[in-house]
């Protein structure tokens, strides 16, 4: 893919802003659609939280959104899509009721709030401003992996976690790429040792082109027992879908969980995968969407694996150390 960034914005039509503070020790980031997409998604951990994502069930009304918010700071976090609806609505965005248009901006939040940031931000917090500031950033092209945005104060059983996206292009031409926050209860690599469990999806070294170890340890490790955590991610083409292939999209990313993380989707893990389409491409037919569904499996697992591997620690006395503090020469 030489013409391509490895990133959701090779998605022609779709941008993306942070908003990134290293003292809270935690961030926003943001999704933006230039047209209204089809969308849906998936809840498959056992403690979720987020805004709005009933109306992506497929029997809902509402079929396409205007951006998708990832958000640290837990519940607290939820403040972020108000801010994000405030920009869209300066600009006229948003599904018309009547005289009205409302900007619709599922979100979906992870726990950072035990991660050493500052988090004593008085009576209302910071979200809401967070979330208007990262969408005013928003911008086609290159953006920040690792520690930025909601990815910022995210953590993993081994590792300090991230954000991370991947893309591809499938047989018949269509792009589909994954961004993702990942903030897991389990760890995305192997044992105590370097390497990534989405190691056999790698493309061009993109986490360190180490390949699986000669034996793979097992065991469960996790951040703790008691501790909520969330992974949020999105898959996004612009091949056209329905809203119900959306919803079967978003169940194929969170096959690229499974495949990145051990464990996933646990009762204390919030794990949420939206999924959109552009339509700026034709497809009506069950072969390419069946490609889809397996290149959402690949570009979330790689997007995992990027999260982490292109996080740093935070500047906070006992920050959870990132890959790189552990492995700074790749291996």
């Amino acid at each position: 893919m030489p013409d391509l960034l490895n990133l959701i914005t090779d998605i022609d039509g779709v941008a993306v802003g942070h908003a990134t503070d290293l003292a809270l020790g935690s961030g926003v980031t943001v999704i933006v659609f230039d047209e209204p997409a089809v969308a849906s998604g998936t809840v498959l951990g056992g403690a979720p939280g987020g805004r709005d994502t009933g109306l992506l069930d497929p029997s809902m009304t509402v079929s396409a959104v205007d951006a998708f918010v990832f958000s640290g700071g837990s519940a607290f976090g939820l403040d972020a899509a108000g801010g994000v609806q405030a920009g869209l609505r300066e600009v006229g965005r948003g599904f018309a009721v009547g005289s009205v248009r409302i900007p619709i901006v599922p979100q979906a939040i992870l726990m950072d709030l035990l991660n050493g940031g500052n988090k004593d931000w008085g009576l209302h917090s910071p979200y809401r401003d967070m979330g208007y500031a990262a969408l005013k950033t928003a911008a086609k092209g290159a953006f920040a992996l690792g520690t930025a945005g909601a990815g910022t104060g995210a953590t993993t059983a081994t590792f300090k976690g991230g954000l991370g996206s991947a893309s591809a292009v499938s047989s018949a031409g269509h792009r589909i790429a994954a961004v993702v926050a990942v903030n897991a209860l389990g760890s995305a690599t192997i044992g105590d040792g370097p390497h990534f469990w989405a190691a056999p999806f790698e493309k061009e070294g993109e986490f360190g082109g180490l390949g699986m170890p000669a034996v793979s340890d097992h065991r469960m490790r996790l951040k703790g027992m008691n501790t909520p955590a969330t992974t949020i991610g999105a898959v996004v083409t612009d091949a056209q879908l329905t809203k119900a292939e959306a919803h079967r999209l978003s169940l194929a990313g969170h096959d690229g969980f499974a495949r990145a993380l051990l464990p996933a989707h646990l009762p204390l893990d919030g794990d949420t995968v939206f999924a959109a389409s552009t339509g700026r491409h034709r497809r009506d037919d069950m072969a390419s969407l069946m490609e889809l569904c397996h290149l959402a499996t690949i570009v979330m697992a790689r997007a995992i694996a990027r999260g982490v591997y292109e996080a740093s620690a935070l500047p906070a006395e006992g920050a959870q150390k990132a890959w790189r503090d552990r492995y700074p020469d790749g291996h």
